[in-house]
């Protein structure tokens, strides 16, 4: 099942440009045709078109040896000067539902600067996508712990408004099918809610469980994207 269409939902097809210039607009540099993130919070860029003359100017004016990934909703060119690190089928999904999925009790807790050592050995150890000492700063991370060790959680990341991405969702493997990713996705979702904002999320294509877990929980596949992996190298290639 996919989600219908609008005007609005045009925002997804380009998340990262649109979260700069809006929700997470804060925490943007560059200028009006490429933007990126802020180095110690994620390696994320956007494009206002897509193109490769977008790509050409995000190379001048990035700092050198500048790590990003963008997420595009098709293929594009690449210019010669960046290194191709990845390039990766992601699905879009968006919780197309107007109330949250029921709450289940349990207790989570707020996670902080103190918790930023284990969100990064977590997030090392599961590989959900992107996670540097300046994520949190994005906002409502919330964990559960087995005693004092931080064994899975989930934030929110993109916000190109209204839409707000359910992000960082992972479980330490002495913990799965004990239902903790579920729980924490259907409290972010009762969150976004809640601010009147709509959630989405992004998953890699073959990752089958975590697709399922999302459909599951009322979100509907969208679209499909591409997300690039890029380096600029320490020197231009000749």
């Amino acid at each position: 099942m996919c989600v219908k269409y609008s005007e609005m939902e045009q925002l997804l097809d380009n998340p990262i440009y649109n979260a700069l210039i809006s929700g997470n607009a804060d925490f943007s540099n560059g200028d009006d045709q490429s933007k990126y993130f802020s180095i110690d919070i994620d390696p994320f860029a956007g494009l206002r078109e897509n193109s490769r003359h977008d790509l050409n100017n995000l190379y001048r004016i990035s700092p050198a040896e500048s790590f990003f990934i963008l997420f595009i909703p098709g293929e594009i060119e690449i210019p010669y000067e960046w290194r191709v690190i990845d390039r990766m089928k992601i699905l879009q999904m968006v919780y197309d539902k107007p109330v949250p999925p029921a709450g289940t009790g349990q207790e989570f807790v707020v996670l902080q600067e103190e918790h930023i050592p284990q969100m990064l050995a977590l997030t090392k150890m599961t590989n959900p996508g992107p996670f540097l000492s300046g994520t949190i700063r994005f906002g409502n991370y919330r964990g559960i712990f087995s005693g004092s060790r931080l064994v899975s959680m989930a934030g929110q990341r993109l916000q190109p408004k209204p839409y707000t991405e359910i992000s960082a969702v992972c479980t330490h493997p002495d913990h799965l099918g004990k239902g903790y990713a579920g729980m924490l996705i259907a409290e972010q979702i009762s969150r976004i809610i809640a601010g009147s904002g709509i959630p989405f999320l992004h998953v890699r294509e073959e990752n089958e469980n975590a697709t399922k877990l999302y459909h599951k929980l009322g979100f509907a596949t969208r679209r499909g994207m591409i997300a690039y992996a890029i380096k600029k190298p320490v020197t231009k290639i000749s």
